[in-house]
C-alpha cells in the first residue's frame, strides 16, 4: 500500500511524531501519510480496538506504538507522554487531532456536556502540548501542530466548540512565542467541512446540513483527509521552519462566503480532490 504523498519519501526519516486521535478519521490518515514519509509514530487515542486496527494497517509496533489515554486527564497525558519517550527515546513532532463536539443550540448546552466538550478540545490539546514541551522539546526542540476549526463567525450550532476551539487558537499564538526560544515552532490547522468518517458520527437530523454545505463552498465540495494531513505535514517540515504562530484554514473559501455575502456562487466549480490516501472512505452520509 503506497500512499500518494507529495512529500519525498523520506522527509521524516528517523523522527517519531506523537498523533491523539490517531486511530480514526484525519488523524488516521495523517498517520499513515507520516509513515510513508519515513517517521514513526506514536498513536494516541481512548479506543483500544481502533488503535491496534490501526497500528496494523501501518505494519506493526516496530513503526507504530498504540497508547490509550483520556486527553482531558493530566495524570495519564503525563504517563503517556512518558511511555512514549521511554519506548521511542525522543518526539520530534506533535500533532493535537484528538476531539469532538455535538450540535446543540446554546440554550440547550448542559454544563456537563460544555464541560466535555471544552476539556476535549481545548484542555486535552493544552495538557499534551505542555507535556511534550517539558518533556523532551524544550531541551530537544520540535514542531507542535494543533488541528482545529474555523471559530471566527462563532460556531452558532455548536458554540461550545467555537469557544474551545478559539482558545485553541490562543494557545497555539502564546505558545509560539513563549517556546521559539527552544526551538519550537507552534501552529494550527483550521479545516473546514472535511468529508472524514467523523460525519457519520453525527445525529441524523444533521444529515441534510452536512451534504447541503458544500453548496456554500466557493469549491463546491468537501475537502479530504488527506488535504488536511497534507496541511499538518508540512506545518511539521523543515520547510515550515520561518513558520510559527501561524495558522492555515483549508476550506475551500467557505470563510470568505458568509451568509451576507452577496456574490453569487456559480453551479458548479472546477476542483479535483486530492486523495492521497488508499484507504479512504467517503463518509455514508454524504451519499444518502
Amino acid at each position: 500500500m503506497n500512499y500518494r504523498t507529495v512529500f519525498r519519501p523520506d522527509l521524516f526519516a528517523g523522527k517519531v511524531v506523537i498523533v491523539t486521535g490517531g486511530g480514526s478519521g484525519i488523524g488516521r490518515c495523517m498517520a499513515h501519510e507520516l509513515v510513508s514519509l519515513g517517521a514513526r509514530v506514536a498513536l494516541v487515542g481512548r479506543t483500544i480496538a481502533k488503535l491496534e486496527s490501526v497500528r496494523a494497517e501501518l505494519g506493526g509496533d516496530a513503526i507504530a506504538k498504540i497508547y490509550s489515554c483520556d486527553i482531558r486527564d493530566a495524570t495519564q497525558v503525563r504517563a503517556t507522554v512518558g511511555a512514549i519517550l521511554a519506548d521511542f527515546g525522543h518526539a520530534e513532532g506533535l500533532i493535537n487531532c484528538a476531539g469532538g463536539q455535538f450540535p446543540a443550540p446554546l440554550r440547550d448546552i448542559s454544563e456537563n456536556g460544555w464541560n466535555a466538550v471544552v476539556r476535549n478540545n481545548l484542555t486535552g490539546c493544552f495538557l499534551f502540548m505542555r507535556e511534550v514541551y517539558v518533556a523532551w522539546m524544550e531541551a530537544h526542540g520540535g514542531a507542535i501542530v494543533n488541528i482545529g476549526a474555523d471559530f471566527q463567525g462563532g460556531m452558532p450550532g455548536m458554540g461550545h466548540s467555537g469557544a474551545a476551539r478559539s482558545g485553541q487558537a490562543s494557545l497555539t499564538f502564546a505558545a509560539s512565542v513563549e517556546w521559539a526560544h527552544a526551538g519550537v515552532r507552534v501552529n494550527m490547522v483550521q479545516p473546514g467541512f472535511i468529508a472524514s468518517s467523523g460525519l457519520d458520527h453525527y445525529p441524523s437530523s444533521a444529515a441534510g446540513t452536512l451534504r447541503n454545505v458544500a453548496n456554500h463552498v466557493p469549491m463546491k465540495r468537501h475537502g479530504t483527509e488527506s488535504e488536511i494531513s497534507a496541511a499538518a505535514v508540512f506545518l511539521l517540515s523543515e520547510a515550515a521552519s520561518y513558520t510559527n504562530g501561524a495558522v492555515l484554514r483549508i476550506d475551500g473559501g467557505l470563510h470568505h462566503n458568509t451568509n451576507t455575502s452577496f456574490y453569487p456562487l456559480p453551479e458548479k466549480a472546477q476542483s479535483a480532490p486530492y486523495i492521497g490516501f488508499p484507504l479512504y472512505k467517503r463518509p455514508a452520509v454524504l451519499d444518502e
